[in-house]
């Protein structure tokens, strides 16, 4: 077991979550190796952990939680990037407001950060799902989800259409 996994059941997280957590990181680690100048690393980490919030939330503020629980170990900034980030395709300031979150923007913004993003949109529970199946499932989960589903298909133009056979 890695470090990361490790950390998941020290926090009480559920076995869902892990097996979810695991599925996401091999999609991650899928999605990078079409590209050279990434950090796997700091993916493997950031997609192991990008839920670990959920050990005490289930809520949208979950990424804040684990942000909250990874630095408490000690992760560096780029690992809370990706855990604070992780959310949909990313959240703007205007949505976090709306949504009771801190007010700052959960953009994506490196490459790293936009694999493990996209990653858990592909997995649902820890099954893989197309973007359409996101799509559809978004259209009847968010209240307004053009915006959303337009940024999703930006990350999946960006990340996958590009290496599909």
């Amino acid at each position: 077991r890695t470090l990361e996994i490790k950390l998941l059941y020290k926090e009480k997280t559920p076995e869902n979550i892990i097996a979810h957590s695991k599925a996401v990181c091999n999609k991650a680690m899928e999605i990078a190796s079409h590209f050279e100048n990434v950090d796997k690393d700091l993916i493997k980490k950031g997609a192991l952990l990008h839920d670990i919030g959920r050990s005490k939330s289930h809520g949208i503020n979950h990424a804040i939680k684990g942000v909250e629980i990874a630095k408490k170990y000690g992760y560096p900034q780029d690992v809370l990037n990706i855990i604070e980030r992780h959310v949909g395709a990313g959240i703007t300031e205007n949505e976090a407001i709306k949504l009771g979150l801190p007010k700052k923007s959960y953009m994506p913004q490196t490459l790293e950060e936009k694999i493990v993003a996209h990653a858990d949109n592909l997995i649902t529970g820890d099954k893989e799902v197309g973007v359409d199946f996101v799509i559809n499932k978004w259209k009847y989960k968010i209240k307004n989800p053009d915006e959303n589903i337009k940024r999703l298909i930006k990350l999946n133009e960006e990340l996958i259409k590009p290496f599909e056979e």
